[in-house]
């Protein structure tokens, strides 16, 4: 079983069907993260599911980052604002600091976090690094 070409013929159908367009307000910002929902959740994605939800993640991302965007704050009180968000505790982060008071150090502003703090609270927020500079 090979991998299938992308076919621009089905992707115009999906784009049609979906009519992906720059956001601008909350309605349609529903509408699209619905429709990114409904491919995301697909067990095999097509090639053209794929590059379908590729676009409209970037929409959803572009009016987001717009109209939400996150607050500059110092890299403690910005780790805070995303574990509020979450509703983390400060022990949910100690696979990011491996301890309680290197935790509790960061947390408290007692310290900035090391470049190895940084990356894992990258990944483990899903966000850009340079929140936690």
């Amino acid at each position: 079983m090979g991998l299938r070409a992308f076919n621009p013929i089905r992707y115009g159908a999906l784009c049609a069907e979906a009519i992906p367009r720059v956001i601008a307000d909350d309605r349609e910002f529903d509408r699209m993260t619905k429709k990114l929902e409904d491919l995301a959740f697909r067990d095999k994605p097509t090639a053209e599911e794929a590059a379908l939800a590729e676009l409209l993640a970037a929409l959803i991302q572009a009016y987001d980052d717009r109209h939400h965007p996150l607050p500059q704050l110092p890299p403690h009180k910005m780790i805070s604002f995303l574990m509020n968000q979450r509703h983390l505790r400060q022990a949910d982060l100690l696979p990011v600091f491996g301890s309680r008071s290197a935790a509790s150090d960061v947390l408290g502003g007692k310290r900035e976090p090391s470049k190895a703090h940084i990356r894992k609270l990258s990944q483990f927020f899903q966000a850009p690094a340079d929140l936690f500079l």
